[in-house]
């Protein structure tokens, strides 16, 4: 019992040592306030599930010490009345640079590329930055604290908005009166990340979203590696890294992908990451779900465009339309499938915007507990600090707003918001409320006063019958001034009313001053809620407008878009030409059975109980289309910051949004490989796609596909045409170099991780150790045979061969050598002359490829090549004598082949993939049309639906025309159309897709 005791008197006097006052006072006496302050009388909501009716609480030293329905009050304290009140906790915001100045970018370099890291001591990266500490560079913003009070926000968590790993962040409440030391509640709240280059640094790793995520998977790695101490140097950022790795790590996103993206690396590395957002999340809800994040959410919601011009109207696209269309149902959609979420001012003007978006959004459905909770108690969670933010309860800071009502409804104002137990005033709490509808009566005459807009601010409108009168309205202090013109418009004189006016009052009386100089009394006595005007009901008429029909998500959601995926279907082809593209040929009059996926069985006169049956009498059947080289469906091409980027991956930045996916569906298109670009001699891995329109970018990927990368050789990876001369290599000598320093290299760390456990990962290095075990297979884009001969030199030195060569555009030069070597070609069909290196392409390329047995195809690096394909391979017909089936072969089973697919497509044969088009004309005809396009037995395009959903796009632009017309007839903003010019993509885009 004794020691019971002596434990909690040493537990009394710990507290009351830590409560001392330890800083001197020098300008007067120390006159500590003490007092308890007693708020009694409120809605109080407690939590977002949690409303105490008519109760009290109790706030000391900044926290609150009591809260119920009824509490005791201390003595000497000071009590608040808040009779007709209530109160909320205020809002935290997770996602803020409040207090920290911009970082300015660096200029210099003389236009020239920086490729090394411009800091000794940390790592070999500039934008990887975890070592910055926003406490480092706060400084306390009293104009932007205000904005964040008016709008009910309390706490933010702050950070230096740079870098790709930015370091930590700090939770900072905005108290009003308090010093630094009161407001900073946690000095490293967070971690921030983004996908985004550093602006302190010139160095020009990475260039795209591609090489920022290999890059962080290769920081994490060398963190986990360092903080075995294995490294022979020291490295501050890998330090601070593995400092902060216990820290709640939050990851800034622009754009729907990348957040998906970003979720992707942090479930590779088990990494829990708190991701903020677009507010286009209801557009791919599932996937969102799945990445297991809370997600932060601006309320940034597009104005509507300004359509009034119908010829600029067609610059608008129906993905734009619905986007502000349906944005301001994104919350509403998020709480319904239960992904957490927070609401974040980021990228708002918070006084104009955020409380009106928000109201916005309880408007299309969020709830207002769920609004709540997202600015309180889900926040608050992340932080850990849910004991003491986000709620208002014993031992919490006292963070809180007083309103005048409920605050999710628009006429209600903010009169308070308290932070530590210091009000700050936003509006004065004893203003009367005089919005109503008034029968005026001046100088004998009567009139119409309707006074609308928010208590401390309200606007007037003064009729004389039908006619308006010019009305200007302020209000201070409770005392309102009113200015009224004559409602003679022949006379300019103006009377001035003059009232103070008085809580819950049904009048307003004062005086009135003539134009004439003379003063007289005036009344308004508040109409009964029965005496409401034609105009008053047609005006509430007007706003129930404003919740506009909401359109349907399509997926992709924008034109072509499905509303519902294509399902597997079971479907018979009768009687058509069949291109086997095996031993069987062309067979006239063939059935051909689709069933779970495959291809089921081919013949005559089959039947298949309740298979969906085509028929196929007078058209072609074939495999679909296979486009060896394609750049379509990216949001990247080229990681050009170095000269090798083996670790970067397509995988990582594929767009299934992209427009041409559909397009080459309708061109018979079934499978691409999505290459990186030709801006080095080593590029990035490929991605295998099967061009499946509507699905996430995960389930485009080809399933189990083989690994291959990109080389190049030639102008680009010498950067002939690039004005950079400070790059290795300049030269074609330079870029053997390259190659052979490379799998050198490779070789030396694959012997060293055979005997350290512990050898550091590299991702680049990994990736060529594939290539020397034959694990990964290279497509190599070239053009001059000098070329072609160095590296099958070089591959052959080092005990690998080259799968492909891609353009291979003089491969007719050096057909023996290809073969000898093992390598196909894939080749344009007819390109020549377009730059220096291609002078001496011929059309009759892939024919004598294809003469001398080398496995030959044609492809497209084109967006707009890619989609008639069939017409390609058709001129190896005209220029080489090439038969129909072997021409056919160039864009199916060849590319297939070098693909290392074809035991799954590229052919018509019982097993596999029912990968097909059906065309209504010979698949080599330029009259010949993809009339349906099936991936693994899923209808992907139809040209009878296609005709259908034209339709229905012209029918949806028309309805979200006129729903931006009716916005702004209504004065709602709109924001101005402007013409887009669509990308052209090949190797050599070095820039982001946009």
């Amino acid at each position: 019992m004794k020691l019971r005791l002596l434990l909690c008197l040493v537990f009394l006097v710990t507290l009351q040592s830590k409560a001392q006052e330890y800083f001197p006072k020098n300008d007067g006496v120390k006159n500590p306030q003490t007092n308890h302050t007693v708020f009694k009388n409120a809605k109080i909501h407690v939590s977002p599930q949690e409303i105490i009716e008519n109760g009290s609480f109790v706030v000391k030293d900044g926290k609150i010490t009591a809260i119920g329905k009824s509490v005791n009050e201390p003595a000497n304290s000071i009590v608040i009345d808040l009779q007709g009140k209530e109160v909320y906790p205020s809002f935290i915001d997770l996602y803020s640079s409040f207090g920290i100045k911009e970082p300015k970018k660096v200029e210099g370099g003389n236009g020239q590329p920086q490729y090394e890291a411009s800091r000794e001591g940390y790592y070999w990266n500039d934008h990887i930055r975890p070592e910055t500490e926003a406490i480092a560079a706060f400084n306390y913003d009293e104009k932007a604290a205000s904005s964040l009070h008016k709008a009910g926000f309390s706490v933010v968590n702050t950070h230096v908005p740079d870098g790709i790993i930015r370091g930590t962040g700090m939770l900072v409440a905005l108290n009003p009166e308090g010093t630094e030391g009161d407001r900073i509640l946690k000095d490293r709240s967070a971690q921030y990340l983004s996908l985004d280059k550093s602006k302190l640094s010139r160095q020009s790793y990475p260039t795209s979203t591609m090489g920022a995520m290999a890059l962080i998977r290769q920081t994490y790695l060398d963190a986990e590696w360092y903080g075995k101490g294995k490294s022979e140097n020291k490295d501050l950022a890998l330090e601070a890294l593995n400092r902060n790795k216990n820290l709640t790590q939050i990851f800034a996103t622009d754009n729907l992908l990348d957040a998906l993206r970003a979720g992707k690396v942090g479930n590779e590395f088990n990494v829990d990451y708190v991701i903020l957002g677009d507010g286009k999340e209801y557009q791919r809800l599932q996937e969102i779900k799945e990445t297991g994040s809370t997600f932060i959410v601006p309320l940034n919601f597009p104005n509507a465009y300004d359509v009034e011009d119908p010829f600029m109207a067609e610059h608008v696209t129906l993905e734009e339309m619905k986007t502000w269309n349906q944005a301001p149902a994104n919350l509403k959609m998020l709480a319904e499938k239960n992904i957490p979420f927070t609401i974040t001012t980021h990228d708002l003007d918070i006084e104009k915007d955020f409380r009106n978006n928000l109201l916005k959004a309880v408007k299309y459905g969020l709830s207002k507990e769920d609004a709540l909770a997202a600015l309180t108690t889900t926040p608050a969670k992340i932080l850990g600090e849910e004991n003491r933010l986000g709620t208002l309860k014993e031992g919490a800071w006292a963070n809180f707003i007083i309103t005048s009502g409920d605050y999710f409804d628009k006429e209600t104002s903010i009169y308070e918001n308290w932070i530590q137990g210091k009000k700050a005033v936003i509006n004065e709490m004893k203003t009367t409320n005089i919005t109503a509808t008034y029968n005026l009566k001046v100088d004998g005459k009567d009139y119409e006063l309707k006074i609308t807009g928010k208590p401390e601010a309200p606007k007037a409108i003064v009729k004389s019958g039908d006619t308006k009168l010019g009305a200007k309205l302020s209000f201070s202090n409770n005392w309102m001034n009113l200015l009224l013109s004559s409602a003679d418009t022949t006379k300019t004189g103006f009377t001035r009313l003059v009232a103070k006016t008085d809580e819950n009052i049904d009048e307003i009386s004062g005086t009135a001053y003539l134009s004439d100089g003379s003063e007289t009394s005036f009344s308004a006595v508040k109409k009964s809620l029965t005496e409401t005007t034609e105009e008053e009901e047609e005006n509430g008429d007007k706003e129930d407008e404003d919740i506009r029909e909401i359109m349907p998500v399509s997926f992709p959601n924008k034109a072509y878009g499905f509303s519902e995926m294509p399902k597997e279907e079971t479907i018979l082809f009768k009687n058509a030409t069949v291109w086997t593209n095996e031993e069987e040929g062309i067979i006239e009059n063939t059935d051909v059975l689709v069933k779970d996926g495959k291809i089921s069985r081919i013949g005559e006169n089959l039947k298949a109980g309740n298979a969906r049956i085509i028929d196929a009498t007078g058209k072609h059947l074939t495999s679909g289309i296979i486009d060896e080289h394609s750049h379509i469906a990216a949001s990247a091409i080229n990681e050009a910051g170095h000269n090798s980027t083996a670790e970067v991956s397509m995988e990582d930045v594929v767009d299934p949004t992209d427009m041409n996916i559909y397009r080459n569906l309708a061109g018979g298109v079934t499978t691409v490989q999505l290459l990186h670009g030709s801006a080095n001699p080593i590029g990035g891995r490929s991605a295998i796609l099967r061009l499946k329109w509507g699905e996430n970018a995960e389930d485009l990927i080809f399933e189990n596909s083989p690994k291959f990368i990109k080389f190049a050789l030639g102008e680009n990876v010498k950067q002939s045409n690039w004005g950079s001369r400070s790059r290795f290599p300049q030269t074609r000598m330079g870029v053997e170099q390259v190659f052979t320093d490379y799998f050198t290299r490779a070789r030396e760390y694959e012997e060293a991780r055979k005997t350290d456990k512990d050898f550091r990962k590299d991702l680049e290095m990994e990736t060529l150790v594939e290539i020397l075990n034959s694990e990964r297979f290279v497509s190599a884009h070239s053009y001059v045979q000098s070329e072609i001969n160095m590296l099958m030199k070089v591959a052959e030195n080092f005990d690998f061969r080259i799968n492909t060569f891609t353009h291979i555009l003089e491969g007719y030069k050096v057909a023996d050598k290809m073969k000898e070597h093992g390598a196909g070609g894939s080749t344009f069909s007819d390109w020549w002359a377009y730059k220096y290196e291609v002078n001496d392409a011929i059309p009759f390329n892939a024919p004598i490829m294809h003469s001398q047995g080398i496995v030959t195809a044609i492809n497209s690096d084109d967006a707009e090549m890619s989609r008639r394909l069939n017409q390609e391979a058709a001129k190896s017909v005209k220029y080489g004598g090439v038969s129909e089936e072997d021409a056919w072969k160039f864009v199916t089973l060849n590319p297939a082949k070098l693909l290392h697919i074809d035991d799954r497509v590229g052919s018509i044969k019982t097993g596999k993939d029912a990968d097909l088009v059906l065309w209504s004309d010979n698949p080599l005809s330029i009259y010949a049309k993809a009339e349906k396009t099936l991936i693994q037995g899923k209808v992907f395009f139809d040209i009878e639906k296609d005709k259908k959903l034209r339709e229905e796009i012209q029918q949806q632009r028309s309805t979200l025309i006129t729903q931006m017309l009716q916005a702004k007839n209504k004065g709602l903003k709109t924001q101005p159309v402007t013409k887009k010019e669509e990308q052209h993509i090949h190797c050599n885009l070095l820039e982001e897709i946009h």
